[in-house]
């Protein structure tokens, strides 16, 4: 089949996802087109057939999203934008997918909608709209937002597959829930792991920087913590290491860590379960989603969610480490098998199945 893929290119877990189902679809003898931007442009582009359009850009301050600097910045592109949707629809014209998936990218499931094609969504995003979930009650008013904000993101697929690392009841027969996608490179880690070093590091990732927190990594001098994502220069402490970004050395020094120490961010966080790494997540400040999969974090006991109490936090959750080791081993990260049958069935036959969702609803 013909299946144009659009994925969006905020950070880099929608494309990492992409990747493993990609690489899937053409195993299985499908022709895929891409459509996406920024990081997922740089991650994609070399192995697939990549359209660059224009998408929705979130930018921070202090692990805090600055609304007005994200409005005024994407307003800035919008020329751009309408110039990429009419490149996006000459490849519809051009490609006539058969089928379209997105990974909460708006424009490809927008025009696909607009030209009545079937339409999967493959994230984790639809875990807020499709499925069950304990809210904390501070946090209610923020699902609401969120949960209205992804309807006019995506518009309603005919199939949603959700990745989860906590499983609730769906709202409707049209979702279907499965573990998180695991890259390859990753797996490899985990069939090489052994019990971590009590003396080994603690990782360290942020996005866009998180200043004031990582000034209080210099308040543990016994502790050696491995930044990535931040300024060298933001703090001297000696036992603060920055590094550059690297895929490769960032994977062996997660393999190696004995604890991370990031944003809630899905696929980290899953990642690190997936090799029983205990997790101290420091939700972004104005992204429910990070809230959200921080207090499914903390409620699993596999880390604690840091609310920014400031470096009590940071030594309770280093004096727990073993027991969030302890709860981990009995964690069950399932397989991309799940997620890959799902699919592989709603597409046999010329997507029957699919089609037959598409017109059911």
């Amino acid at each position: 089949m013909r299946i144009l893929y659009g994925v969006s290119g905020e950070g880099s877990g929608h494309s990492s996802r992409a990747q493993v189902v990609l690489r899937h679809l053409v195993r299985q003898g499908h022709t895929v087109r891409v459509a996406t931007y920024d990081r997922g442009v740089r991650n994609l582009s070399g192995e697939f057939d990549v359209l660059e359009i224009e998408g929705l850009h979130i930018s921070t301050s202090d692990n805090r999203v600055d609304v007005v600097r994200t409005f005024s910045e994407n307003l800035s592109r919008l020329s751009d934008g309408v110039r990429k949707l009419r490149e996006l629809r000459q490849l519809f014209d051009d490609f006539e997918p058969e089928v379209c998936i997105t990974d909460f990218e708006p424009m490809t499931a927008y025009v696909a909608r607009h030209r009545e094609l079937p339409l999967v969504s493959i994230d984790n995003q639809h875990r807020m709209r499709y499925m069950s979930y304990p809210c904390p009650a501070e946090l209610e008013r923020d699902a609401k937002v969120t949960e209205t904000i992804i309807r006019l993101m995506v518009p309603s697929p005919d199939a949603a597959l959700v990745t989860t690392f906590y499983q609730g009841p769906t709202k409707n027969s049209r979702t279907f829930l499965c573990p998180p996608l695991i890259r390859q490179e990753v797996q490899r880690l985990g069939d090489a792991a052994a019990a971590p070093d009590p003396e080994a590091p603690i990782l360290v990732y942020f996005t866009q920087g998180f200043e004031t927190f990582l000034e209080l990594l210099g308040e543990f001098p016994r502790e050696r913590f491995l930044v990535y994502g931040a300024d060298a220069e933001q703090t001297a402490a000696e036992n603060i290491t920055y590094f550059e970004p690297s895929r490769d050395g960032f994977l062996r020094h997660l393999s190696e860590a004995r604890g991370v120490i990031a944003t809630a961010g899905f696929t980290l966080l899953t990642e690190s379960l997936f090799l029983r790494k205990p997790y101290l997540a420091l939700p972004m400040r104005g992204q429910f989603e990070q809230e959200l999969n921080a207090h499914l974090l903390a409620e699993a006991g596999y880390g604690a969610r840091y609310s920014g109490d400031g470096s009590e936090e940071i030594a309770a959750f280093l004096y727990r480490i073993p027991e969030y080791r302890e709860r981990l081993e009995a964690y069950d990260p399932g397989s991309n098998e799940v997620l890959f049958e799902q699919l592989d069935r709603l597409l046999a036959e010329d997507a029957a199945e699919l089609r037959r969702l598409k017109a059911g609803r």
